[in-house]
């Protein structure tokens, strides 16, 4: 099985991190930072909004069970992709909206996929992803991951990240490796 990957950036990746790691054909979903100037920046340098950076998850996929363009169908359903800097409460370049690709049939797939959903007018407004060339990615601290299944009861997790769930569960159930209950 030849595996591959997928860098994404659409708000809080607690929120990310917690949608992905439940498909199937998903092997790992690793949260960290992407896109900046800041060699390996700590969750305070994001935060600041001075590093470039953007909150994101690397995925590493079995292509066999899961298409690229099947994961980006998701990601574009389960953020806002029509707000500059900003998910929900959630402000700052480090939350904005965007797909690194890794190669040019990523590249292809992921503008291909935005106007569609332009065309289809699925948002109101026009979407502002970024589609843009992997440069980077550093890890996330370790309290960071699986920060949704340590801390599903604190109010975060509980109003935020569980409706994505939740929306997932709805929208994708079958893209979904088991029932998820609360």
């Amino acid at each position: 099985m030849a595996a591959n990957t997928a860098t994404l950036a659409g708000g809080c990746f607690w929120c990310t991190e917690a949608i992905f790691k439940r498909l199937k054909g998903v092997l790992t979903v690793m949260p960290g930072y992407a896109g900046g100037t800041t060699t390996n920046p700590c969750y305070e340098d994001v935060t600041s909004g001075k590093t470039g950076h953007a909150e994101a998850i690397q995925i590493t996929f079995d292509p066999e069970l899961i298409s690229y363009e099947k994961l980006l169908e998701i990601y574009f359903h389960l953020h806002d992709p029509t707000k500059p800097n900003r998910q929900g409460n959630d402000v700052g370049t480090q939350y904005r909206s965007a797909v690194f690709y890794h190669n040019k049939s990523q590249q292809a797939a992921a503008e291909k996929i935005k106007n569609d959903i332009e065309k289809e007018k699925l948002y109101p407004g026009k979407l502002v992803t970024e589609v843009i060339p992997f440069t980077n990615f550093f890890q996330a601290e370790d309290y960071h991951r699986n920060y949704f299944e340590k801390n599903s009861y604190q109010p975060y997790c509980q109003y935020v990240i569980d409706p994505k769930i939740q929306k997932l569960m709805a929208d994708f159930r079958k893209d979904v490796k088991n029932e998820y209950s609360r």
